[in-house]
């Protein structure tokens, strides 16, 4: 027999063996019934209920499914598993939160929610737990109001409106100069009161008098002064959370007032005796010194003499 009649039997019997081991192969895949794998019980294998079921009994056989129940209404499950039960679905009706459902909850997928027509979510990710009102352009827009982003107005580049801009700009400044005035003034011009025996304090003493005031019975007058954008910029500052910030927006929905007042108690609580003083001294650092200034006066109104 010649060279190239020898190496038909060798290639013979490798396609025989190659088919043998694919036959194997393929017969102990079909014998593991477990689908989306197992997990051990008691040590057996038993096979994972699939997506949208949870595990009422475990099996009793190894590689075998115990007893799998699909999930109740207003439950779930995502993943194969061998939980006792399945997990709520989310609702998109909490109370001031501005969503509304854009997928139901079924037994495999949790409910998907959205902002309203007209609102949008700032937290930058993809489940958002409160949406706020677009803003609206007079002047026109620029960007439209999206689900994860706020308007963006045309900008304003006429000579007309600029004039007035720099004319309100200069009003502003003058204004602000003129009550400074007239604050520094009404403290100067105390003197000495023979009958109460007592000086009018510098402003040296009286930014130290601000170290040891009480801002509770003020808490009004203070969050009208500040306003709700200064004080959430304060709260921010002083590390409370912003879930505790938008729980005070949440409770008071069209009063920022109130808004004001819940997160300056929440602030005064993280604060403790130095409130006053940090208080100033925040709104001072943020470029704030006329709010500041109003603080004070409200504060040292009660500790000045009258």
């Amino acid at each position: 027999m010649d060279a190239g009649s020898s190496k038909f039997p060798v290639w013979f019997i490798a396609f025989v063996l190659l088919s043998i081991h694919v036959y194997v192969a393929e017969g102990i895949e079909s014998s593991n019934p477990c689908v989306d794998g197992t997990y051990d019980d008691s040590g057996r294998r038993c096979c994972l209920c699939s997506t949208g079921q949870y595990l009422k009994d475990h099996c009793t056989t190894d590689l075998q499914y115990g007893k799998c129940e699909r999930c109740p209404p207003k439950t779930y499950s995502s993943q194969p598993n061998n939980l006792d039960s399945c997990e709520p679905c989310t609702s998109c009706s909490q109370p001031n939160a501005n969503l509304e459902e854009k997928e139901p909850c079924t037994s495999a997928v949790d409910t998907k929610c959205r902002c309203k027509q007209d609102h949008y979510c700032s937290s930058g990710t993809e489940t958002c737990i409160l949406c706020n009102p677009c803003k609206e352009c007079p002047e026109g827009t620029k960007v439209a109001c999206s689900a994860h982003n706020n308007t963006v107005c045309n900008e304003v580049n006429n000579n007309g409106v600029i004039i007035s801009s720099i004319v309100g700009s200069l009003i502003g400044t003058l204004l602000v100069a003129l009550i400074a005035y007239c604050i520094c003034k009404r403290y100067r011009t105390r003197t000495f009161n023979p009958d109460q025996l007592t000086n009018v304090a510098s402003d040296v003493e009286m930014r130290q008098l601000l170290k040891v005031v009480d801002l509770q019975p003020h808490r009004s007058d203070i969050a009208k002064a500040i306003g709700w954008k200064d004080m959430r910029d304060v709260a921010r500052r002083s590390g409370i959370s912003e879930k505790d910030i938008e729980s005070c927006q949440l409770d008071n929905p069209d009063d920022s007032q109130e808004q004001t007042v819940q997160l300056l108690n929440k602030w005064m609580e993280k604060q403790g005796k130095e409130a006053s003083k940090n208080l100033i001294k925040i709104l001072d650092q943020n470029d704030k010194r006329t709010t500041a200034e109003r603080v004070m006066e409200i504060l040292s109104s009660s500790q000045l003499p009258a």
